[in-house]
């Protein structure tokens, strides 16, 4: 199966190859981008070149190189995972390397990766639903996730641990509906 290659204004999402290893290595071991996202696994160098190598070709899941400025630098990464064709459902995570945050690069990614998630075959997958869960740590994502037209579903008591405390866990969506009302403004 191949994988598309999304183009925006300011960045592209291209699968993520093995030449991405150095980057991918910067992002998982970022502590403030570990912090955010609550990535609590550790992983070796060999794990992450061996990701790299294979993670296009895995089935029921996009994973995309985030780029900019007509580069092919990783900047950072999104995921469409959990893809259940049954319930016409998947879920979207992303993460940004040091440096490339507060740019822009989130936003445009999360609309390319949300278009190509509800736009109906052959130009997107035709979803009805894609959620995530952010850290109530990371105001700056929540506030972008809403802005975008994500729902909040539900929160997760203290379900994170963020350092010496607790945190919570906070459950979004967004519905083909929501896409068609909130895409509207930016699409």
């Amino acid at each position: 199966m191949t994988k598309p290659v999304l183009r925006g204004e300011m960045i592209s999402l291209r699968p993520i190859r093995p030449e991405d290893a150095d980057a991918a290595w910067n992002l998982v071991t970022d502590p403030e981008g570990r912090r955010l996202t609550g990535t609590t696994a550790i992983f070796t160098r060999d794990q992450v070149e061996d990701w790299c190598a294979t993670i296009a070709n895995v089935a029921g899941r996009y994973d995309w190189a985030i780029t900019a400025g007509g580069t092919d630098e990783m900047l950072g990464e999104i995921v469409l995972n959990d893809l259940d064709q049954q319930a016409s459902s998947a879920n979207v995570r992303l993460a940004l390397r040091p440096g490339h945050r507060g740019r822009g690069y989130a936003r445009e990614a999360l609309i390319l990766v949300l278009r190509y998630a509800f736009d109906p075959p052959p130009e997107g997958l035709g979803l009805h639903r894609v959620s995530l869960d952010v850290l109530s740590i990371n105001p700056r994502a929540f506030a972008l996730y809403e802005s975008l037209g994500f729902v909040t579903e539900g929160r997760l008591r203290d379900a994170h641990v963020a350092g010496e405390r607790y945190c919570d866990v906070i459950l979004m969506s967004m519905l083909e509906d929501d896409y068609a009302h909130a895409g509207a403004a930016w699409r």
